[in-house]
Formats: C-alpha cells, structure tokens, sequence
C-alpha cells in the first residue's frame, strides 16, 4: 500500500513551498519520521521527515519547484513494490532541449564522439519568478567522475544559494558557464558524458581563471575541491589543495597551511563531513579550523552553522591575549577590551535575504497597522536572583536543563495575562477582538539567518522547569535550525530579551497580529533605597531590571499597560517562585 508525500504547511498563512534538496532518491529505503526531502519558504528551511516506512517510488516534484501546500510531492510504497521509474522524466527537459536545436547538436556529437552520450546541465529556476542565477563554485573539474545527484555546482540568486546535483551519472566533461557568471534559466551550463575524457585533454580555459583569482582576493591560502573519490565505506572522499600552492616555496606559513590541508583531508577521508565551499570561505573569514568541527548536517556534513557555533566559542578565550598591549595601563590589564575586527562587510551592497525581506516587511506592516505605543517601568529582582543562585545546580542536576532567570520572567508575565484580557488578544481585520483563553508566548531568538520566534505553547500551565525546558530547547534547535514549521507560529503574546545583549530597554515592535509585546532588559546592580520591615529607609545594591511593553493602542490604553506590568513587577518583586522550581 503506497502512501503520499505531502508539502506541508510550513507555518501560519503559508500557502506554498519550494522543494529545495531530495534527501532519498527513487528506489532508496525510506524509514518513518526520516528526514526525506528540504523544503523552503520565505519563512523558514526545514526537513521534511517521511509519513511511513517503505522505499520511495517516485517523485513528482523536483527539486527547486514551488508547490501549494497539500500538494502529493512525492509516494512511498511496500518494499516489494517496483520503484516508478524517473529517469525519463528526468531528462524529458534535457531531451527537448536536445530536439529543439538539433543541428548543433549533431555538430557537436561529431565533434566530440569521444564523449559519448552527453546530458546537458541546465541552470535550473530557483524559486518562482526567478529567471536568472549565477555560478558561484563548481564542485567538480572537467574530466571528474561525477554520479546522478550529487553536489556538482553551486548556484545563487537573489533569493537562494543552492546546490545544484548532477542530472545523470559519467564524467564532466564540458563547463559551459564559468564561476561568477550570471546566466538565464535554462541555460546550458555543462555537459556530462558517458565516456571518460582522454587524460591529455586540456580544460575549457574560462574555468581555471576564475578560481584562482577568486582563492586570491577572497582567502588567500584557503583549500578548494580538486577530486572526490569513493572512500572505503562508500562515502564520497573529498581531496583539497591550495590554489596558492606554486608560491609555497617563498612563504614561510607554507608547512603550517599543508598541514591543515591534511588534517582537511584526513577528516574527509573518515567520511565525518562534507564541506562546501560557501562554508569553507565562512570558515576562512572566521578563522574556524574545518578539521575541528563535527558536522551536524545530513552524513555529517559541516554546515554555516557549525562553523558560526565554532566562532563564537572562539572569541572567548581571546579577549585575554589583548592584556599585553597595554602595559602602561595596569587598571585596564585586569579587563582588557578586545579589538573590535572589520566586518567584511563593510564597503559591500548585497541584496536581502528571502528571511530578511520577510522581516522587514512584517515590521513596516506592524507599525502601519498598529498605533504602537510602550510603556516602561523597573522591577528589583534581587529576590529573583537570590532564588537562581541556590538553586541553579541543583536544578540543573535533577532537571538537566539550566535555570537562567528569562523563565521567571515568562512565568510572571504568563500568569499576568489571565487577568489582563487585553494584552493577550487579537485586532481582527473586521474590527472585532478575539481575547484568547490560553497563552501561547513567542520568544524571540537571535540566529545568523535573523531573527525567529518559536512558540512555548500553553506556557500558563507550565512551572519553571517547564518553563525552562521548554524555552532552552526551542532556542538551541532554533538557532541550529532544527525547529519544525509549526513551533514558529501560533504565538498569542511576544516576549524579547533584548537585555541579553547588554541593553538597558528598547521599544520592541509588536509581533502581528497580537496586541502587545515585552521586551526584558539587562539587569544590573545599582543602589537603591530601600526600606526595612520598620519602614526605616536605607540605599542598598539591588538587582534592577527595566521591562517595557509595546502594545496596540487601539485596544490597549496606557492604563491597561501600566496595571499589567504592575502586576507583572509585584509577583517577581515578591520572588516567590520555590514552589514552581519542581524540585
């Protein structure tokens, strides 16, 4: 009995998809809830994992194709069942291209009979409305063996960097299009033929030239692919050399470079991950060591985000070493300032990402359809963090995830929308409110690809250590991109701490269509007066924190705002939280 492959809705208001990369190909073993296929929208990248056990039988929609959600994308059958078959279908585009223009065609086979039969690879459309992309890297030379979808070239538009897999197994034997170059869909962009190349058989000369300039201006010394072969364990083994390599004579860092080269190499052989060069030129511009990292990516592949992890543990341990440089100044030395680095950045003009486009028109859109007001008051939570600190470990040890203090503030402000309607509803478009009965609090996570925010459902009837669960593992898989579609939507109340980052408040944008948002600053230690049990007054340090709530002002009065964070700040000033700990 077969079963269908659906495109799934990929989070609220999403009403198509694009089918990025096919995990599986046709006559491959499938297991449930395996990752199957990638799928992307403008609002997010994700895994599509497989409905059911069996082996796939065919595929419907091919890779870089948008589909509405709901759409049969691909069927998985009994394994006794024959695989459908693709190969037809797949070179149904090539075959008409080969039709069309069969005169040159003809020419050509003449010309290079050696070849044997050839496919052609074609610049496909990478996403709707696209109609141009451009060759950032190709994976493979001319005269490689390449088989049927693997990673041949990289490709990038204005809304993705994608890799394109090769549409037939053989040998490279024509590069059409150069790195750099910017060509239509559909354009030829390399020939794949049946019969391995002579060995005397000079490259196409556009392609060389490319790659060696572009190694030059971009990460002088840095590896690219030369050949892939099959290692041992049937993994693909990736070899790499410097395109500096003739000038490694003269250059004392020579020995240094090859042996990073063959610590790359080595790690590749082992089949641990397979790096792109997107993240190899990310991993040159960080300064993350390639051969340290161990991919999370499908068979162990290195990811940007991998590389980026790796980044920021790095900056670490290096704000010590700046301590020498300023001996005339013993104060400083105890806290030395780290040198700030130029962002490569600086001096660019990039187009915005699919994300970022997203975000930005969802903040303009709020603040045109909102009269967006915030209100900001200070809260002591000395008692708060008195409560973190003897109970942290031991939390920790009996919970297995960490107490930091953003769950009792989520706590406090959950627990405050019970009784302030307003501040968790919903403006309709037909001018009615819908005030919800249950808090589903979005918060909000800063990642390399921007800013998203996963969802703690039903986060009123959590404690602490649900809470704290809850919010610790949406923000780790979200920031490695592991959150699903549906955690990203749904939220009826907003929470951000922007204090995270050092900041005393902002004046956070509420997140459509809710009514309010919370922004957390950073806390600090500052004197306060306080008074004693005897009402006698007294400055003391004490822990203070400022929380600033955005809201719609065509429900929400300042009024409304102010008793909200009155109660949100009496219920964290009063610090009792021991017996929501779960301990």
């Amino acid at each position: 009995m077969s079963t269908s492959v659906k495109m799934p809705a990929l989070g609220e208001s999403v009403t198509e998809g694009t089918v990025t990369t096919w995990l599986k190909s046709v006559g491959d073993a499938v297991t449930a809830d395996e990752p199957l296929v990638e799928v992307a929208t403008d609002k997010v990248d994700s895994e599509v994992p497989a409905p059911a056990s069996g082996v796939l039988l065919k595929i419907l929609v091919e890779e870089d194709e948008t589909v509405e959600v709901g759409t049969e994308i691909a069927i998985i059958g009994d394994e006794g069942e024959a695989p459908a078959e693709e190969a037809p279908a797949k070179e149904e585009a090539p075959a008409k291209e080969e039709k069309a223009e069969a005169a040159p065609a003809k020419a050509e086979a003449s010309a290079s009979a050696d070849q044997g039969e050839t496919t052609d690879v074609l610049m496909p459309a990478l996403g709707e409305s696209v109609t141009e992309g451009t060759v950032s890297s190709w994976l493979k030379a001319v005269g490689d063996k390449v088989e049927a979808d693997e990673p041949l070239v990289e490709v990038a538009t204005d809304k993705v960097d994608s890799e394109v897999p090769s549409p037939a197994s053989g040998y490279l034997v024509e590069i059409v299009v150069p790195e750099d170059e910017t060509v239509e869909v559909g354009t030829v962009i390399a020939k794949i033929g049946s019969n391995e190349p002579a060995k005397g058989e000079p490259e196409p000369k556009p392609e060389p030239a490319p790659k060696a300039e572009r190694s030059a201006d971009e990460v002088p010394g840095s590896q690219i692919p030369s050949t892939v072969k099959d290692g041992e364990d049937g993994d693909k083994v990736v070899e790499w050399t410097y395109p500096s390599a003739p000038s490694a004579p003269s250059a004392p860092a020579a020995p240094a470079a090859a042996s990073a080269d063959e610590a790359v190499t080595s790690r590749q052989s082992s089949g641990s991950g397979y790096v792109t060069p997107i993240v190899r030129k990310l991993a040159a511009e960080k300064g993350v060591d390639l051969s340290q990292l161990q991919g999370t990516g499908v068979g162990g592949r290195i990811r940007k985000q991998d590389v980026l992890d790796a980044a920021v543990k790095a900056q670490a341990p290096a704000a010590p070493a700046a301590a020498p440089a300023a001996p005339a100044a013993p104060a400083a030395a105890a806290k030395p300032a780290a040198k700030l680095e130029p962002s490569p950045l600086r001096g660019k003009t990039e187009k915005m990402t699919p994300l970022r486009k997203t975000i930005a028109k969802r903040m303009v859109d709020s603040l045109q359809t909102a009269a967006q007001l915030t209100t900001v008051v200070e809260v002591d939570v000395t008692k708060v963090a008195a409560l973190r600190a003897r109970y942290k470990n031991e939390f920790l040890e009996k919970k297995g995830t960490k107490l930091t203090f953003l769950p009792f503030f989520v706590k406090a402000a959950t627990e405050a929308l019970v009784a302030h309607p307003k501040i968790n509803a919903t403006v309709n478009d037909d001018h009615t409110v819908t005030y919800h009965d249950a808090e589903h609090i979005g918060i909000a996570v800063d990642t390399p690809k921007g800013l998203f925010v996963p969802v703690v459902r039903d986060a009123g009837g959590k404690d602490l250590a649900g809470l704290a669960d809850s919010i610790n593992d949406l923000a780790a898989r979200t920031r490695d991109g592991k959150v699903e579609p549906k955690e990203l939507s749904g939220s009826t109340f907003t929470i951000t701490n922007t204090g995270s980052g050092g900041a005393l408040f902002d004046t956070p944008v509420i997140n459509m269509p809710e009514t309010a948002i919370l922004g957390l600053g950073t806390i600090v230690k500052r004197p306060m007066v306080v008074k004693d049990a005897e009402g006698n007054e007294a400055i003391a340090i004490r822990s203070m924190v400022y929380l600033a709530l955005s809201y719609d002002h065509r429900l929400v009065d300042g009024a409304d705002a102010a008793r909200y964070l009155m109660d949100v700040k009496r219920r964290l000033e009063a610090g009792d939280f021991t017996a929501d700990l779960g301990l």
